[in-house]
C-alpha cells in the first residue's frame, strides 16, 4: 500500500468545502454498488463481489446487525454496508421486489 498517497488523499479530502465533501461521499457510495449483466443475475451488487444488495438487506430485515453481517461476509466493510443501505433507500421498491420474488421461490 502506498501510505504517502493515502495520507495525501486524506489531507485533500479533509480540506474540501462541505458541499464538495458531500458530493464526494455520494460519488463513492454510487460507485460502490454495481450492476453487471451476467453477474449475480444482473442485480445490484456490492463492489466487485458477488454479494447482491438484496441479500444484505434481506438479512438486515431478518435482524442481522453490522457485526453479524461483517462476520458472515468478511470481504465487506462498514462502508460497503453503508453504501448498501444508501442504495436501498433510493431503490427500495426494486430491492423489495427481488426479495419477495426469492421468498416466493423458497415457498414454491
Amino acid at each position: 500500500m502506498n501510505t504517502k498517497l493515502v495520507q495525501s488523499l486524506v489531507q485533500v479530502i479533509e480540506s474540501l468545502p462541505p458541499e464538495d465533501y458531500i458530493f464526494l461521499q455520494g460519488e463513492l457510495i454510487a460507485r460502490n454498488i454495481q450492476k453487471t449483466a451476467g453477474v449475480c443475475g444482473g442485480y445490484a451488487r456490492i463492489r466487485n463481489t458477488r454479494i447482491p444488495v438484496w441479500t444484505i438487506i434481506s438479512f438486515q430485515h431478518q435482524g442481522a446487525d453490522d457485526v453479524e453481517l461483517l462476520r458472515n461476509f468478511p470481504s465487506l466493510t462498514l462502508f460497503d454496508l453503508a453504501a448498501t443501505r444508501a442504495y436501498y433507500a433510493s431503490h427500495q421498491e426494486e430491492i423489495d421486489r427481488i426479495i419477495a420474488s426469492h421468498h416466493e421461490d423458497d415457498i414454491a
